[in-house]
């Protein structure tokens, strides 16, 4: 069975992050190993939320599992809290990292325009770095332009589907050719299709988009679901558009289904029963 450490934060409400890739990994034939950078109540777009920062057990669990002899087909890194803990992760993959291991990372920095709460420019410098030596990145819009160095707002200028999918693709494509990974950015919703949201899958020889309907909700966890898909799909030796397109019909019926138990977008998708999709 394949192993893939998964490196990112437990939230108990919310449906994200390790609550999130376990089960999906889990049922696509691979085996979840969490590393948790940190504990939290409830993911932190609700109102009110306890976490416990985890910094100081990621040396600790890089040593244990050495011991043990582990190795890994598979990482897959999110959620990170800040500078010190990504400095760990460059620690954990001068371990675990080797040339049949397939590294996943989800730039967790922003959304809509905005940064989360702990971002910091040392952070976003580590996270080019981390991003550097990925096999696969799925940034937002948002983590696109700040791993790239583009702008947000330049892109949103664009009223025109054609134009703002071609410089979303020139913000992908500057950021792929400085990493030379897989990227798919994810969420794209362009001017004019307020119906349709997208993903935009760049590789070195060419440019991919494809879309889904949309109801104009933003729900927790889909972008961790997406990611742990995808990685699942690789596990399994199906290639990423195919794993894209898995990861698409999965999310769109949980999302369907979602929307018609009119569930706070707070408390994620109704993915457990289309699990089944997976198989």
């Amino acid at each position: 069975m394949k192993k893939v450490a998964v490196i990112q934060d437990l939230s108990s409400f919310g449906k994200c992050s390790l609550t999130a890739a376990i089960p999906v990994l889990s049922v696509m034939g691979a085996q979840a190993c969490p590393l948790p950078t940190a504990v939290l109540s409830a993911q932190t777009e609700y109102p009110s939320y306890f976490c416990e920062d985890l910094t100081r057990a990621i040396p600790v669990f890089t040593d244990e599992w050495s011991k043990l002899g582990a190795s890994f087909d598979g990482i897959h890194t999110g959620y990170i809290t800040g500078e010190e803990q990504i400095r760990h992760i460059f620690d954990f993959l001068e371990v675990f990292y080797t040339d049949g291991t397939l590294l996943l990372v989800d730039p967790v920095l922003g959304d809509q325009g905005k940064a989360y709460n702990h971002f910091t420019d040392g952070l976003l410098e580590q996270m080019k770095v981390l991003a550097a030596q990925a096999d696969i990145i799925t940034p937002n819009i948002t983590e696109c332009c700040l791993l790239a160095g583009s702008s947000y707002d330049a892109l949103h200028r664009f009223a025109d589907e054609k134009n703002y999918l071609k410089a979303i693709e020139e913000a992908g494509r500057q950021l792929q050719q400085e990493t030379r990974a897989e990227i798919i950015i994810t969420g794209i919703n362009p001017p004019g299709l307020q119906a349709a949201v997208g993903n935009m899958y760049i590789n070195d020889a060419h440019t991919i988009y494809s879309s889904v309907s949309y109801n104009g909700k933003s729900y927790s966890g889909t972008g961790d679901l997406f990611a742990s898909v995808l990685m699942g799909g690789r596990m399994r030796g199906m290639n990423l558009e195919q794993s894209i397109t898995l990861a698409e019909n999965f999310l769109s019926a949980a999302i369907q289904d979602t929307d018609l138990s009119e569930t706070p977008v707070v408390a994620g998708v109704n993915f457990e029963k289309y699990l089944r999709m997976l198989l």
